[in-house]
């Protein structure tokens, strides 16, 4: 007896609440976990030391040197301002918008996959699987920009998709503009082949004589949304200084060059899984007059054929024992995708007629892309892993009859393959992460665990300071890898607090300079890092320098606290300044 069409609507949206449930809830408790035995310092130090003076009243780009997009940094600086300095709130942060990125994913993957493919909502599901370990938040479990702009941008490209009249479209367009606030390198490319995009649309559509009111109210989001924030950055920082630090001097210290953009691509799995992608196409396109003699043999050759990258990266998790060789196994699936989406990219442009679906591949790129002037391959892989799942999508609907056996052979690889990427804390090998895991007791260190003894150590280093440095002195901290402001409730006085190239304008001479014209009376190095390396080439010269003219006041475990000393003191070295830990 067929049931009525209320009751199965009904029964799909409990399958859809429960899948959401499941799918935010599984992607939450996995970042979660992550926190309970992970905590980089040095990225916490920069996260959380910033984003306390800016809840403090301290301005970024006018007051300090600032080389970030302001809005991850804003966010957690709320935080403080409304639940004070408890470090817990923004683990909490990051599980929730860890969820919700997983969330918008599975309903853009079903918004591309219906009508396409049979069965669509439940190959979203299978899909999305694969950002429980990889997830946003997952890999790298603490609040940062990547993560922050991935979910920006799906929240923009689910408004492009979803939006069917001039106000969503509107919206649309507003919400792309959010993300180069988040990360620029990320969100000025897909703004600007966004912007490209409706602008050749409007003039396609007024050459065949349709109405341009969609890709012009898209751009009407767009301008809105740049010139308010334009207006916003020239009354509180200044759009000169926004631009020296956020763009020029980033660019000077991050921007690689061609070589580094295309070393992706040098992957030996290209050599093959190519061609194969390529045989299958011509099997697929060029055997359909064999359909019906051998439906079964050609589906099945094709599928082998696609999937291959897949089960070989599947299977070199099982014979590789080095983790790092391991990982880079499961990246070099980012080429062999990106190349085919710049393939089907193409194809839409010239050969198809013009969709949002066959333009958002472009965008996927362009994110994609952009991300890797960051840290190339290896580095700025751990939030985007949502955009190659897009991508897939994307890709399995050109082989509809293909879709669910090579979707769940993708997702099973990803899922297994990219739990042990993530559980293998390969991403975070740049730290000593060897021995018990070790809980902060200080209140606002709550929630904060790493391996080893480092944060014991920093709220040591804070229950020392607390009776030993006056409250209201003027601090400089080598090479700024513990979030030292945060935990103890001090005022930065001086503008920069990390030793990092990406973030430090200061040479040798001019930090020792600028600590002189600042007054600092108290500088605390740390000897023992959680780095792997020291985090700059003449880390000596920057001790050296900063040093000059103070002395030695006291020792706690795995510090020097240095003094400008009375007049007349003669000031001393000690050594060694930096000792990896065996």
């Amino acid at each position: 007896m067929q049931q009525p069409s209320g009751e199965v609507s009904r029964r799909q949206r409990l399958v859809r609440a429960g899948t959401a449930v499941i799918l935010f809830a599984a992607t939450a408790a996995m970042t979660l976990w992550q926190n309970t035995h992970q905590a980089v310092l040095w990225d916490l130090s920069y996260l959380l030391d910033s984003s306390d003076r800016m809840a403090l009243g301290q301005v970024p780009y006018r007051d300090f040197p600032f080389v970030h997009a302001p809005i991850t940094f804003l966010t957690q600086a709320l935080l403080v301002r409304l639940f004070g300095r408890v470090y817990w709130h923004h683990i909490a942060y990051a599980a929730i918008a860890g969820g919700v990125a997983t969330l918008l994913t599975w309903r853009l993957l079903a918004r591309l996959l219906a009508g396409r493919v049979r069965s669509a909502e439940p190959l979203a599901a299978v899909l999305c699987l694969a950002l429980v370990p990889l997830g946003i938040y997952s890999v790298y479990p603490h609040p940062i920009y990547d993560s922050d702009c991935v979910l920006w941008l799906l929240v923009a490209l689910w408004l492009w998709m979803r939006a069917d009249c001039a106000w969503t479209r509107w919206l649309a367009g507003v919400a792309l503009v959010v993300p180069v606030l988040v990360k620029q390198n990320i969100g000025l490319p897909v703004l600007l082949v966004a912007g490209v995009l409706q602008v050749a649309l409007a003039v396609r559509r007024g050459r065949a004589g349709h109405s341009i009111r969609e890709p012009l109210q898209v751009l009407g989001g767009i301008a809105t949304a740049s010139v308010a924030s334009l207006g916003i950055l020239q009354a509180t920082v200044g759009l000169r200084n926004y631009y020296h630090w956020t763009i020029w001097f980033a660019a000077q210290r991050r921007l690689p060059g061609m070589g580094a953009m295309l070393a992706a691509y040098r992957q030996p799995l290209l050599l093959w899984s190519l061609p194969a992608a390529l045989a299958c196409l011509l099997l697929l396109r060029g055997g359909q007059a064999a359909w019906r003699r051998a439906a079964v043999l050609y589906r099945a050759a094709a599928l082998a054929l696609l999937a291959a990258p897949w089960v070989y990266v599947a299977a070199q998790f099982v014979w590789l024992g080095d983790a790092d060789d391991r990982a880079d196994a499961l990246l070099s699936l980012w080429p062999h995708l990106l190349v085919l989406s710049a393939a089907l990219a193409g194809w839409g442009l010239v050969c198809r007629p013009w969709s949002r679906r066959s333009l958002l591949v472009w965008l996927l790129l362009a994110a994609v892309h952009g991300t890797f002037l960051s840290q190339q391959l290896w580095g700025s892989t751990y939030a985007i892993w949502p955009l190659l799942v897009l991508l897939l999508a994307l890709l399995l609907v050109q082989v509809p009859e293909l879709s669910w056996p090579l979707g769940v052979v993708a997702s099973l690889t990803l899922v297994v393959c990219g739990g042990s990427y993530a559980l293998s804390e390969e991403r975070l090998s740049y730290n000593h992460l060897e021995g018990a895991v070790q809980h902060a007791q200080l209140p606002a260190l709550r929630g904060m665990a790493a391996p080893g003894p480092w944060v014991p150590r920093l709220e040591a280093l804070v229950r020392d300071t607390a009776h030993s440095i006056p409250p209201d002195a003027t601090i400089v901290l080598l090479p700024g890898q513990d979030p030292f402001y945060y935990a103890s409730g001090r005022v930065p006085h001086f503008p920069v607090l990390l030793l990092d190239r990406a973030t430090n304008p200061y040479s040798p001479a001019e930090l020792a300079a600028a600590m002189q014209q600042g007054g600092v009376d108290w500088l605390i190095v740390n000897t023992q890092l959680q780095l792997m390396e020291p985090p700059v080439a003449d880390y000596d010269a920057y001790l050296h320098a900063a040093e000059a003219g103070l002395v030695l006041d006291h020792e706690v475990a795995g510090y020097q606290i240095w003094r400008r000393p009375a007049e007349g003191h003669q000031p001393g070295h000690f050594f060694p300044r930096y000792s990896p830990v065996n």
